[in-house]
């Protein structure tokens, strides 16, 4: 099978950028220009700068300044080479043969090489090291012949079609060996390189992280913009979790760019002469409510469907985001071409069978503050979210749904935001009904198997079967595009029925800039901000 073929199928597979929904207006940036600085405000302070640790989406922009991967996706959700000039498959899908680009360096000095992926396959290996990777996108991993130093082979247990979105990915994104003796391995930072365009020298946390630029570097895709070093000298990004306080910095000149713009100053940002702004969906997952089915009370399925059902969603959306949010209906993103469109307006909105269901769950009574109870018992839920999560004003969303279940059922929803060790402890204790996700992964078969098979690492809510199982595997193993829309579809429609989740809505990014930035970008397929190797300034 050779490469086009491959790309061809994945760009009738994977999500094209025609699905995601983009707005923006021009800039006064005017031709590219060499040199300059520029500060950049994110939402997120990464949890980690290591590549092969990344969770985060709002980080993904930094991950690709100084990290490269072997291939990329094109604008139509096809892959393009990257650090990998060519690939092909053997016939029977169990081997993919790299031919990989010669004279790369990383930051450090070491040269890019086959030895060199196939030590990034087995660091990504090693026990307590990134565990998630190796369960999922690594699971038909096995194992790396070294050819030269430019052809590399990598054998599968059995066909896995998801396996070129992980050379693509960043926990696919090659570190330089060198950098897997840092003591700072897992946190990253200065000492843990790639081949990337800007190098990470200084990082204050709480604060900012600041790139300068790869003098030497010479080996972006066809598709990044330019070739060459990237234009700016350097940049910063100032960590601004607070919404108001991002655009206040941007609008008052204290910095160029800001990404994370809230429903109630887009409208405003985007009238503003002197700004630019554009949106996007992300791919994938679909910001959702995962109901926890190991303990009562959504082990009962009347009650989960309850709790969806007592929702005006359109509502409660409208009033967060102020018309802004793309309402989801199943756990593959709208922006995807998996996504089963059937399924909308199949729940929702309807508290008179929500009380219904309540009742016939024995949840029958109510006590003096309005909520539903059951011998005495209150019928109360908890949803634990992690603050370094925390984007897209989720944490004002979660008491809207608060309120929302209480007035139309009488259901007690508690909201904790807590530091990532308190909420992992949580996870790891079952002490929680409802729990948050959303992927950006390019192929939402990836996220599904990251969520839904029994053992997998997001699989909070205990739910499988046989033939779900079957489904995902099926799924992950056939390149057809048409049997896998058939697949998932089916997938869909199996977790509405069991009412596994409340789907919220499709994460969408947005940059806002000063109009003398020019080249900002989203990544194709991604939907996420792209990183800055393509940006200048014409101050």
């Amino acid at each position: 099978m050779r490469r086009r073929l491959l790309a061809t199928l994945a760009a009738a597979t994977l999500l094209a950028t025609g699905c995601s929904a983009t707005e923006g207006s021009g800039t006064d940036a005017g031709a590219p220009i060499q040199g300059g600085s520029l500060t950049w405000a994110v939402e997120t302070e990464p949890i980690t700068f290591n590549p092969h640790q990344y969770a985060q989406a709002k980080a993904r922009l930094l991950v690709w300044n100084s990290f490269e991967a072997l291939l990329t996706h094109d604008d139509k959700g096809g892959y393009l080479p990257w650090l990998a000039t060519a690939w092909t498959a053997s016939p029977d899908g169990l081997a993919y043969t790299f031919t990989l680009r010669g004279g790369v360096t990383f930051h450090d000095g070491e040269r890019f090489t086959a030895a060199a992926v196939k030590a990034n396959l087995d660091q990504l290996l090693v026990p307590g090291y990134a565990p998630t990777v190796a369960a999922t996108q690594l699971k038909n991993y096995a194992g790396a012949d070294v050819v030269n130093d430019t052809t590399l082979v990598v054998r599968l247990k059995q066909p896995d079609a998801p396996i070129l979105d992980f050379f693509s990915s960043p926990q696919g994104a090659q570190v330089s060996p060198k950098s897997f003796g840092s003591p700072d391995l897992k946190a990253g930072g200065p000492s843990v390189v790639g081949t990337g365009p800007f190098i990470l020298d200084r990082y204050t946390k709480g604060q900012e992280v600041h790139y300068r630029k790869n003098p030497v570097y010479d080996w972006a895709p066809e598709n990044a913009g330019h070739q060459g070093t990237a234009y700016l000298d350097e940049v910063t990004y100032r960590f601004l979790k607070e919404s108001a306080v991002r655009v206040g910095a941007l609008t008052s000149g204290q910095v160029d760019v800001v990404e994370g713009v809230p429903a109630t100053e887009q409208e405003l940002l985007a009238g503003d002469p002197e700004l630019s702004f554009t949106k996007q969906l992300n791919s994938g997952t679909a910001y959702s409510y995962y109901f926890n089915q190991t303990h009562a009370p959504f082990d009962d399925e009347r009650v989960r469907r309850a709790f969806r059902d007592a929702v005006d969603l359109d509502a409660v959306l409208n009033g967060v985001y102020r018309g802004t949010a793309t309402r989801a209906w199943s756990i593959v993103s709208p922006a995807s071409p998996f996504y089963d469109a059937t399924l909308a307006k199949s729940y929702g909105n309807n508290p008179s069978g929500a009380n219904a269901l309540l009742d016939q769950a024995g949840w029958s009574q109510k006590d003096g503050d309005g909520f539903r109870t059951r011998d005495g018992k209150r019928l109360t839920v908890r949803i634990v979210l992690s603050a370094p999560f925390v984007r897209d004003r989720r944490d004002v969303l979660a008491q809207a749904v608060q309120a929302a279940v209480k007035q139309s059922a009488g259901i007690d929803l508690q909201v904790r935001i807590v530091d990532q060790g308190t909420a992992n402890d949580a996870i790891a204790k079952g002490e929680f009904e409802l729990f948050d996700n959303s992927r950006a992964d390019t192929d939402a078969g990836a996220a599904l198997s990251l969520i839904l098979p029994k053992g997998a690492p997001i699989n909070r809510h205990g739910y499988t079967t046989p033939e779900l199982e079957t489904l995902v595997a099926q799924g992950a193993a056939t390149t057809d595009p048409a049997k896998r829309k058939e697949i998932y579809t089916r997938v869909q429609r199996i977790l509405a029925d069991n009412a596994t989740l409340l789907p919220l809505y499709a994460p969408a990014d947005q940059i806002a800039a000063r109009r003398t930035v020019g080249g900002l970008r989203f990544e194709p397929t991604a939907g996420v901000p792209g990183s800055a190797y393509n940006v200048w300034v014409n101050r």
